[in-house]
């Protein structure tokens, strides 16, 4: 009971982190939005700038609506920011564009991460819906084989969560650095950039936190009951 009480903390713990890192990202885009990058590049131009540059010239970008709905479909090959950031020539505005104009770029590159990520999404998507299903039949009726089950299903959700980490930052990193070689924004703008895209990268921390803390709890509950 003390190790389950003791997770149960850490979670808890762990989510509030979650809502602080949503306040945050929201926070600090909007603070960052009012503050006009200097080359007066929006979203959509530091966007098509950096595609065309990487040779992505058949990569179009579409306006979405609702905030931070910004992302990059690997599927359709089409970044699309929301709108916000592709009509705004903001600090935030150009930050976001070019984080996601690198998912694209390692798309193309095949960044291994990014590829291991899209190779088990199908699987992810089964597994993510299942498994919440599982684990509460198996706890109501004591059946501890739908535990474990559902204790594998929910592993490979925060195995995906885990790998999405390093492919966010790793945008982040390739946004950053063609932002300052190419002229994008100058050095004293960086400071901006820095904290947009941190911001945003401390979400996916806390979201993958959370989930491996309670993949931990099931699992102690699981080996508990055995």
């Amino acid at each position: 009971m003390s190790f389950n009480n003791g997770m149960f903390v850490l979670i808890i713990i762990a989510f509030l982190l979650s809502l602080w890192a949503q306040f945050r990202v929201k926070s600090t885009f909007n603070r960052w939005s009012d503050v006009k990058n200097l080359n007066g590049m929006t979203g959509y131009d530091a966007a098509r700038h950096m595609l065309d540059s990487n040779g992505l010239h058949d990569v179009p970008i579409e306006p979405v609506r609702g905030a931070l709905s910004d992302h990059y479909d690997p599927i359709h090959r089409v970044v699309r920011l929301s709108e916000p950031v592709y009509y705004e020539n903001s600090i935030s505005a150009v930050s976001v564009a070019c984080h996601e104009v690198g998912h694209a770029i390692q798309h193309k590159e095949s960044y291994p991460m990014l590829a291991l990520r899209h190779r088990i999404f199908p699987i992810v998507n089964f597994a993510s819906g299942l498994a919440p299903f599982l684990l509460i039949a198996g706890f109501i009726f004591n059946a501890m084989n739908l535990v474990g089950l559902g204790i594998i299903f929910f592993s490979v959700t925060v195995a995906f969560q885990l790998i999405t980490l390093p492919v966010e930052f790793n945008a982040s990193n390739r946004a950053r650095e063609i932002m300052v070689s190419e002229g994008y924004i100058r050095n004293e703008e960086e400071k901006g950039v820095a904290k947009v895209l941190n911001a945003a990268a401390l979400t996916y921390v806390a979201a993958a936190l959370i989930s491996l803390l309670e993949l931990i709890r099931y699992i102690g509950i699981f080996n508990s009951r055995d």
